[in-house]
Parts: structure tokens; C-alpha cells; sequence
């Protein structure tokens, strides 16, 4: 049940995130559905959360679907995909954030892929230029 409910509710989130940034990324996601607050992103930016899913409102099963469920539906929008590296903000050294507590290379990919949709980034930076 939670799989189709979530499908339904992530299908809108990636076009406005499409239409707005040109791109789709898990974290914007689950903050978009209220599963991760901007507060605690921030913080696990600045390195003071271990990993990111200790902070995310929603067991790690759902946090699975949901990571395929907007990789199935960046593949329906035929976006591509992209590896990002995720480092530590603010002052000193800048090491790697980790997304969960066990490191697995499977799901810090997932976390860490954005979709690209290279059209709507080409226009907002033409956007961007002519101002």
C-alpha cells in the first residue's frame, strides 16, 4: 500500500522539482514530503548528524521504496542520472557525508544520485544569463 501511495505522491514532486531546478535528488524529495526537515538537513550538512537517515521521520523500508520510486520516475521523465558528491559544509576539512549508519555502497548511491533533466537546466541557465 505504502508503495503506491508514495508513487502517487512523488510523480508531482519530481515535475515541480523539474520545472524549478532542473533536477531531482532524494533529499529534496523527503524534505518536500515533509519526511526530513530543512533544520535537520542543514545540520547533517555542517556534519553534526552522523548520517542522514538517523534524522528522517519515515523507517528505513519506506526510505527504500521511496529512493525507487523516484528512480522509476526519473525514468519515466527520461532524466539522467548523475552521481553527486555529498561534503561536509562550513569551516576545516570537508569529508564525505554519510546518508546511512552501515555505509552500504548500494544505498549511498541511491541517496547520492540526482536526475538531470539537461533541457530545463539549459533553459534556467539562459534564464539566469539574461538577467
Amino acid at each position: 500500500m505504502f508503495s503506491d501511495m508514495i508513487e502517487e505522491k512523488i510523480r508531482p514532486i519530481v515535475e515541480a522539482l523539474i520545472e524549478e531546478k532542473g533536477y531531482v535528488c532524494s533529499v529534496d524529495v523527503l524534505i518536500k514530503l515533509e519526511y526530513l526537515s530543512k533544520t535537520d538537513y542543514e545540520a547533517w550538512r555542517f556534519g553534526r548528524i552522523p548520517y542522514l537517515e538517523k534524522v528522517c521521520k519515515v523507517n528505513l523500508s519506506k526510505l527504500t521504496i521511496i529512493n525507487q520510486k523516484i528512480k522509476w520516475v526519473a525514468h519515466d521523465f527520461n532524466l539522467v542520472k548523475s552521481l553527486t558528491a555529498y561534503n561536509k559544509f562550513g569551516k576545516g576539512p570537508k569529508p564525505s557525508l554519510r546518508f546511512c549508519k552501515s555505509g552500504d555502497k548500494n544505498t549511498e548511491t541511491a541517496y547520492a544520485t540526482h536526475f538531470i533533466n539537461k533541457k530545463r537546466i539549459n533553459e534556467l541557465n539562459t534564464i539566469i544569463l539574461s538577467q
